[in-house]
């Protein structure tokens, strides 16, 4: 679930005061759940305990690795008087130590990203063009042409990548060939401007099944494609809450991640 920096940028200059949502929910071996509220990592456990596993961190995605280790990025401004960004990337070993993996660096991220499949690729997209960075640091393009405007996307772990360009699904198999599997997936709302615009489709995900669920902030629903191209929502959130991520646990479950217009946080499992 997985936004480009620039599209971050644009809507955190055009909205200030309407921080962008967070997008992903990961989960540990022990079952434990992860997500941000923008100010810091909530962890929940399996028997519902709640608690900050990482304070003071202006967090939009994460990624979990086989071992437990929990990554994310901190991104902060530095005030109208030099109008600039920073950003240094953070992860937290399953011992509960947090180190920084990249230090303080002006500006957006733009070579990283918190998408890896399997293998421990990497995926992300710069000047327009979707890349894939192996693990001994290689750069591959897959894709570079008839994009309007990549945002979130998400990787399956066989490597098969999905994202949204505009309001389109698009997905990238192995083998580098590009399809449409879904066209504008949000539809206009005046119930939540909070979500309207570049908000509109938000959080991406999967499922065993090889289904895709979108976040439709715009209209508070989740929407599931199927790999035949079907759209159909599979979950409607109450007022004030609207979803902007979610993803599956172990058993199958899915939870989903929902923000308010007062940028409040929150995880539930959906009993779809």
């Amino acid at each position: 679930m997985h936004m480009r920096f620039g599209f971050l940028l644009s809507l955190l200059i055009a909205l200030p005061a309407l921080a962008h949502p967070p997008v992903s929910v990961v989960f540990d071996s022990h079952g434990n759940i992860y997500y941000s509220d923008l100010a810091q990592v909530w962890q929940v456990a399996p028997d519902g305990v709640k608690r900050v596993v990482v304070p003071r961190v202006h967090t939009h995605e994460l990624y979990i690795d086989a071992h437990d280790n929990l990554f994310g990025e901190h991104l902060w401004y530095e005030g109208e008087a030099i109008d600039k960004w920073g950003h240094y990337v953070w992860r937290r070993d399953a011992s509960g130590r947090i180190t920084k993996m990249i230090p303080n660096t002006e500006g957006f991220p733009t070579n990283y990203s918190f998408v890896r499949d399997r293998a421990g690729n990497m995926y992300f997209a710069k000047d327009n063009a979707v890349i894939r960075r192996t693990p001994a640091g290689r750069n591959e393009v897959l894709a570079s042409n008839g994009f309007r405007d990549i945002r979130w996307m998400t990787v399956t772990p066989e490597g098969t990548l999905f994202f949204i360009d505009a309001g389109d699904l698009v997905r990238i198999a192995p083998d580098k060939r590009v399809t449409r599997p879904a066209r504008n997936l949000a539809n206009a709302s005046l119930l939540r401007p909070f979500a309207s615009g570049r908000h509109a489709v938000q959080g991406i995900w999967t499922d065993r099944a090889g289904n895709v669920y979108v976040a439709d902030s715009e209209n508070a629903r989740v929407k599931r494609i199927t790999p035949a191209g079907a759209v159909s929502v599979v979950m409607a959130s109450t007022p004030p809450w609207t979803p902007c991520g979610g993803a599956f646990d172990r058993s199958g479950a899915m939870w989903v991640l929902e923000y308010s217009p007062t940028n409040q946080v929150r995880v539930t499992r959906s009993h779809r």
